[in-house]
């Protein structure tokens, strides 16, 4: 209890604007998308929102999401349905096996399932959960936390509005091992039309401190921190790495901005998700310059037109 009100204190002082950002979360329904934007943006990013002529990538997510609402990018952010979006594009080679899918926790047949499988609430982000091994595996403690994430709205944290209609529901599907790294690696590209010119590689997840390395087009790492630090690693340019690109640009054909992410396990490309608003399109660049340089690449005028 004490160790929970000292956290608490510490987030406090920490970051002072953790209080009114956790009102406005609680009021979030309450408030239309421009308005909440416009309270949320500067306690988040540190700096003002102007939607009238932005310039930084943080801002022009922002008039994206009151802007660019095609109705297909619902799909293309559920869990579920965007696997066949991908795979009808690139390819079912890609992607990876589902074993069902399910409207709560109490449906899931899991003795049909295999020993090692990965559950994922199809309509929101972190509602995901491991098994290693089903005579261990712990379903008191998985039923709470998908239950708890298939009643929560993502759409009111930060008014990405894809999701405002994704239907949640749990699926299934097959548990990545790494035969030669200790987890599975995430290889994430930012899209510009289809065009992808920076990537991250994520590491460490497994040791609860993920880690992310930037990346140009030809590998040559980029001093920039986006919303975690850099890892100590030297890396390796990925033996799929133009593969991963290739598709990348594909699967972000006439998207103005899109991250498209990938796995590559035992040498096999995978398809991991698409995401529109990185980090909400609140996290502070460091150096700040790389915000200015990223929103270069999102070219409103298309929209507007």
């Amino acid at each position: 209890m004490l160790k929970t009100i000292y956290r608490k204190f510490k987030t406090v002082f920490s970051n002072p604007a953790s209080v009114p950002i956790k009102l406005l979360y609680t009021l979030s329904p309450l408030i239309g998308d421009k308005q909440y934007l416009k309270l949320l943006f500067p306690l988040k990013a540190g700096y003002k929102l102007d939607l009238d002529n932005p310039q930084t990538f943080n801002q022009k997510l922002q008039w994206l999401k009151l802007h660019y609402r095609k109705p297909e990018l619902i799909n293309l952010v559920d869990k579920f349905e965007v696997k066949q979006f991908v795979a009808d594009i690139i390819g079912n080679e890609y992607i990876v096996r589902n074993y069902g899918i399910w409207n709560s926790f109490d449906e899931i047949d899991f003795a049909s399932l295999p020993n090692q499988f990965v559950l994922k609430t199809t309509h929101d982000q972190g509602g995901v959960v491991i098994c290693k091994d089903k005579n261990s595996f712990d379903y008191s403690k998985a039923k709470k936390k998908l239950s708890r994430h298939l009643q929560f709205k993502h759409y009111y944290l930060t008014r990405e509005w894809p999701y405002k209609n994704v239907k949640p529901r749990i699926i299934a599907e097959e548990l990545l091992v790494d035969n030669e790294k200790e987890d599975v690696w995430d290889y994430k590209f930012y899209c510009f039309n289809g065009n992808p010119k920076v990537m991250f590689i994520a590491t460490d997840r497994s040791k609860g401190k993920v880690k992310f390395d930037y990346f140009d087009m030809n590998f040559n790492k980029i001093k920039l921190q986006q919303g975690g630090k850099n890892s100590e690693r030297i890396l390796e340019k990925p033996l799929n790495f133009e593969v991963m690109k290739r598709l990348a640009a594909k699967l972000s054909e006439n998207i103005p901005h899109v991250r498209v992410d990938f796995y590559d396990v035992n040498d096999r490309v995978l398809f991991g998700e698409m995401t529109f608003f990185d980090s909400g399109g609140m996290a502070e660049f460091e150096p700040e310059e790389w915000d200015y340089t990223f929103g270069s690449w999102i070219d409103l005028n298309l929209i507007k037109k």
